[in-house]
This record gives structure tokens, C-alpha cells and sequence, in this order.
């Protein structure tokens, strides 16, 4: 994933998390911010709940890898924040069920060859 599409600044983490209403989905809740650019832009947050720094950094890698997987519509910026239930989930029901709420808002534009 390149480092145009990822969201950085906590400003930014703020402002999308405040403006925009939360799509929840088993172990996901979604903030999407639709905007004019000509790209977009994801944001992980992984709580502490989840355990400790080399398990959240773990599941980061492994949404970053699930999210570069994929081609996506322009315009918009997505913050994705995980639930502790995440640990109980393989790698494969994690993919599944981050993709199909990403479908269900209309942001995925096309299978990517991998």
C-alpha cells in the first residue's frame, strides 16, 4: 500500500471520526469521508485492547496487506477501527469479512491480479 493512501495525521483521524456516522460490522467499524480528490485514503486504528505493541502492529500489517489487495473507488477516506474480537478471527475470516463491508459501502471498484 502506497503511502499516498494511508491516513496519517491524528487531525485527520479526528476530523473524519467526528463529521461522519459509523457503518459497524462484526469486528469493524468504518468511517467513511466522501471527498472531491482524486484518490483514497485508509486509516487502521488498533486498540490497546487488542494486546500488546507486536500484535496490533500484527493486525495493522494484515489490513494494510487485505487493503492493497484491491482496486477502490476515488474520492473518498475510510478510517477502520478494529474490535478485541479480531484476536478469535483467522487470517482468512478477517479478509472476508473486511471485504464484504467495503463491498457493502461501495468503495471496492475491482478484482486487482495479485
Amino acid at each position: 500500500m502506497n503511502k499516498e493512501h494511508i491516513v496519517k495525521t491524528n487531525l485527520d483521524f479526528q476530523r473524519i471520526i467526528k463529521n461522519n456516522k459509523p457503518y459497524k460490522y462484526k469486528d469493524y467499524i468504518l468511517y467513511i469521508e466522501r471527498n472531491k480528490e482524486n484518490n483514497y485514503r485508509f486509516g487502521f486504528s488498533v486498540g490497546k485492547k487488542i494486546g500488546k505493541a507486536f500484535m496490533r502492529n500484527k493486525v495493522k500489517r494484515q489490513l494494510r496487506h487485505i487493503v492493497a489487495k484491491k482496486d477502490y473507488q476515488n474520492g473518498f477516506n475510510c478510517i477502520i477501527i478494529v474490535g478485541s474480537n479480531i484476536l478469535n478471527k483467522s487470517y482468512n475470516e478477517m479478509e472476508q469479512n473486511l471485504l464484504e463491508v467495503l463491498s457493502r459501502n461501495n468503495l471496492i471498484k475491482g478484482d486487482k491480479d495479485e
